[in-house]
């Protein structure tokens, strides 16, 4: 089985009397260690399929297996758990808690997993390392560049070592040559960390760092396609 299966995915959304679908019969599967890109306009539904992969929302039908769990059965709290096993979230807006060190917003995933005080700290400390801020510990948010808070925030996702990395357009926020830095990172945790990673993006230069190019319109898969072909079919 895969990694991620997802079959005939639909979310409806009402308003008053008429409704739309967000999602629209979405099928995909996600194999260990691929890197995917999801690309798609405003309001193709990109971004409800990452919510759901996510499991921070679910659909109106379908299913959704994640490592071989139906995520679709479980309660509130068994969500919560297999979030916190299985994915690490990196978000545009970097979502750092404001007044606490980079050491403490990376230690915040393991305070809810259970983890001790003294197995924490050498973690985080360990994590901060891999993304080359070992320095920075006790540095607040606002006394980081953009580029080290997205760092922080990657060094959040992977401090508990889920297997896979929920990026949601991570360089919206960045200038170009720190988008590349942050992107080639990446990759390194794709290629050399195993990690598996879906990424949303709307940009193009961004998506060429994938391996395989998903997009979306009007909540439908139209195109799914690997890096190479997409580039030579001008699906980027």
């Amino acid at each position: 089985m895969s990694l991620i299966e997802i079959k005939h995915l639909t979310k409806t959304y009402q308003t008053g009397d008429t409704s739309f679908n967000a999602l629209d019969d979405v099928s995909l599967s996600v194999e260990e260690g691929e890197f995917v890109a999801i690309m798609g306009t405003s309001g193709s539904g990109k971004s409800t399929f990452m919510n759901t992969l996510g499991c921070l929302d679910k659909p109106t039908s379908g299913s959704y297996h994640l490592d071989g769990t139906d995520v679709l059965s479980l309660n509130a709290d068994k969500l919560s758990e297999i979030r916190n096993l299985k994915l690490g979230f990196v978000f545009q807006g970097f979502n750092l808690i404001p007044r606490t060190s980079a050491l403490e917003n990376v230690e915040m995933p393991m305070i809810y997993k259970g983890i001790p005080p003294k197995q924490r700290l050498e973690k985080a400390r360990h994590a901060l390392k891999i993304v080359g801020l070992e320095y920075r510990e006790n540095h607040l948010p606002n006394q980081m560049s953009g580029g080290q808070q997205q760092r922080v925030a990657i060094a959040r996702a992977i401090v508990n070592d889920a297997p896979i990395i929920l990026a949601d357009e991570p360089t919206g926020n960045l200038d170009t040559k720190t988008s590349i830095e942050v992107m080639e990172f990446f990759v390194e945790l794709n290629e050399k960390g195993g990690k598996t990673i879906i990424l949303v993006t709307h940009e193009p230069d961004i998506a060429q760092y994938s391996k395989r190019i998903v997009r979306f319109k009007d909540g439908k898969i139209i195109s799914d396609k690997p890096k190479s072909e997409a580039i030579r079919e001008g699906g980027l």
